[in-house]
């Protein structure tokens, strides 16, 4: 798909639900290799901002920017 006004909303929501699985899938595979005995922790965070009333912090691993290459990819794709 081109990248055009129209299809940059579906370009933002494509890379936020890969982020999203590729954060969770990363995270499922740190927890199994700690119960396998391999201590890995290649999380970076919490990252976010803070405006008094709302707060928004965002643990970021390497599944975090896995996933969008993987959603930049599958645009391109489509």
């Amino acid at each position: 798909m081109k990248l055009t006004t129209r299809t940059l909303p579906s370009l933002a929501l494509l890379c936020a639900l890969c982020m999203l699985v590729g954060a969770v899938a990363w995270e499922v595979l740190e927890r199994v290799a700690l119960r396998l005995g391999l201590a890995v922790d290649l999380s970076l965070g919490p990252v976010g901002f803070d405006l008094d009333v709302v707060a928004l912090k965002v643990t970021v691993n390497p599944g975090t920017f896995l996933g969008l290459a993987a959603a930049i990819l599958l645009f391109r794709a489509l």
